[in-house]
């Protein structure tokens, strides 16, 4: 990031703080200079970590009833479907806070994850999904209160999950949070970072979503080696990219090259210093080289001069409407030996307190189902990290019953827990105040302030 860039980045927040006149507290724009300066100071590292379930996660297979009543409903709803209590036994939770004779397990996929909960560093969501604000099931039949545009679309939820807004959003609310650091980091081009490929949750206005592969930055090809054999046709095919131009797509498109060949540049130099990482990752596994990556730039950050980061990884074929059986359980053994991985990781890099993972995805689907499931709404979901105040649930246990209080047909859950409170939470931690919570979050004002903060992390 050069200076003059660092420069306008802050003078843009600056003059907005100025703007909000004697309603925004002092405090803020003491951050935001705080923020400015810290550029080049190894202070106060923290990274969020998105780990995206493309295609719907079924939650009811993912975190269990097990309860006798629950589980009973939950048997009679997918009666070739249900896992057996005796195979759920041994991944039954036991929270440090009791759901008042409720219980949960998780899949027996998921047992990698089970020992991170019982050391109170994994937490579960609870019947969380995109709301524009808190709605009941009276409401939500007689369509009485806003609801989030387009239920149960796959394009248009993983972009409301991601952004607030259907697909075609200019933003996400990771972007948004980037926005807000990127005057602090000493290289802005790595405030967000997608090992994925691309996706609206880290776009944002001031922060620019860089791109990598699971190896490492993307090579700019004829550059990254000699073109036609010959370093002098490299130096001038970049000089080619690179210059500057008076039309202004031409111009933009120079830029963006440049930006790309000096952060791969710079990357690959701080990677090659890195220290080597230990920890096994699963072999075979697309979700765990992702995270992989994520712990070696991580372990990168001081060298980078990089204070606030938020990371995107995401694995696909959740949509599930046949073979849920087949198919369902291999992706939940990918997804927990990854995350598995990826928090011995942090620990091996002693910022197992400075880096939080969470889970989010499409929606869930119908708790009833016969071969598969369909489109749904609320979901569980988990949180993981040294921060995480884990071994407990979060949010609020839905009655399991089809046609049950809080249910909108076939197994649906209607949200008790909107996006943008999971959301908040993991904003406060990362360092943003609450007014700007209510710009990152637009549905976050229709939120009582004391439902703002669920108090996972």
């Amino acid at each position: 990031m050069t200076i003059d860039a660092s420069r306008r980045a802050f003078l843009q927040r600056a003059s907005a703080l100025s703007l909000a006149g004697s309603a925004a507290p002092w405090a803020i724009n003491l951050a935001a200079m705080g923020e400015a300066a810290a550029a080049g100071a190894p202070v106060d590292y923290k990274a969020l970590v998105c780990v995206f379930l493309y295609g719907g996660n079924d939650y009811g297979n993912t975190l269990v009833p097990y309860d006798a009543t629950s589980y009973a409903k939950y048997q009679g709803m997918r009666p070739t479907l249900a896992y057996t209590q005796a195979a759920l036994a041994p991944t039954l939770l036991v929270p440090s806070v009791p759901l008042g004779g409720r219980q949960y397990a998780l899949a027996p996929e998921l047992a990698p994850l089970l020992t991170h909960f019982n050391a109170g560093k994994l937490g579960v969501m609870l019947n969380v999904g995109p709301l524009v604000q808190p709605t009941t099931k009276t409401q939500y039949t007689n369509a009485s209160v806003p609801l989030p545009p387009k239920l149960f679309s796959h394009n248009d939820q993983q972009s409301v999950w991601q952004s607030s807004a259907p697909e075609g959003a200019a933003s996400g609310w990771g972007g948004r949070m980037g926005d807000l650091f990127v005057a602090g980091n000493g290289n802005a081009t790595f405030t967000c970072v997608n090992v994925s490929g691309n996706a609206v949750f880290l776009s944002g206005s001031s922060a620019v979503q860089y791109q990598v592969a699971t190896t490492g930055p993307v090579a700019f090809s004829g550059i990254a080696a000699p073109l036609f054999g010959s370093a002098a046709c490299s130096t001038a095919l970049q000089s080619l990219v690179t210059a500057p131009r008076t039309h202004l797509f031409e111009n933009e498109y120079s830029r963006v090259a440049k930006r790309s060949i000096d952060a791969g540049a710079v990357l690959t130099s701080a990677l090659a210093t890195a220290p080597a990482l230990t920890t096994p990752f699963p072999a075979g596994n697309a979700l765990a080289d992702q995270l992989k990556f994520v712990a070696r730039m991580i372990s990168t950050a001081a060298t980078t001069n990089t204070r606030r980061q938020v990371f995107f990884v995401s694995i696909g074929g959740f949509d599930t409407h046949d073979g849920l059986a087949a198919i369902h359980p291999g992706l939940l053994t990918t997804v927990a030996g990854a995350m598995n991985a990826f928090y011995q990781a942090t620990i091996e890099l002693g910022v197992a307190n400075q880096v939080t993972a969470f889970t989010a995805s499409d929606f869930g689907r119908t708790l009833t189902a016969d071969d598969g499931s369909d489109h749904g709404w609320g979901s569980m979901h988990f949180m993981l990290g040294g921060a995480v105040h884990g071994g407990r649930f979060y949010g609020t246990p839905p009655v399991v019953d089809n046609g049950g209080p809080d249910d909108v047909g076939q197994g649906r859950l209607l949200p008790s827990t909107g996006v943008d409170q999971y959301a908040a939470t993991l904003g406060k931690w990362f360092g943003i105040g609450d007014t700007d919570l209510l710009t990152v979050l637009p549905n976050l004002a229709n939120y009582n302030a004391g439902q703002r903060n669920l108090g996972f992390v």
